[in-house]
């Protein structure tokens, strides 16, 4: 690491802990060239999926628009900034554990309908709508009844 007051380097640890709900280690460090002492921030970096399109086309997973779709079902929903992270990195990790190189934007889909059910019903609706692409109007009232359904029994 090196320093930001005189660029050497090489650096010493002089104390860690774990920061950000164990999600970060905090280092405290000091210059073995000027002495002074600085703070560094060190995360894991978890390398996401790619995602296969239905045309076949592969490309990598886009935070921004799993984000953007979340937004636009979750407009004008009472539903906080901080439960919105909350639900962007829960589908992120849900991903991730899966596994796999490469995974299907079908079964990304599924992961965010799912999460998408539990925080907002009609956002939930909203997606659904776009996402399993309804033809008619009796095709919408099917999935709303197979939702309350699900709602009723409470298996998501």
């Amino acid at each position: 690491m090196y320093c930001p007051f005189c660029n050497v380097p090489d650096s010493k640890v002089i104390d860690s802990r774990l920061a950000a709900e164990g999600s970060q280690v905090r280092r405290r460090r000091e210059c073995a060239g000027c002495g002074e002492r600085f703070t560094t921030f060190e995360t894991y970096e978890m390398v996401m999926p790619r995602v296969i399109k239905s045309n076949k086309k592969n490309e990598p997973f886009d935070e921004i628009k799993l984000r953007k779709s979340l937004m636009h079902a979750l407009q004008k929903r009472p539903v906080t900034q901080e439960k919105i992270e909350a639900v962007l990195n829960d589908i992120q990790q849900k991903i991730r554990r899966l596994g796999e190189r490469d995974v299907t934007s079908l079964r990304i889909g599924e992961i965010v309908m799912q999460a998408l059910f539990v925080l907002d019903h009609v956002a939930y609706v909203r997606f659904a709508s776009v996402y399993q692409d309804f033809q008619d109007v009796e095709a919408f009232r099917k999935h709303i009844a197979q939702m309350q359904q699900i709602q009723d029994t409470g298996n998501i």
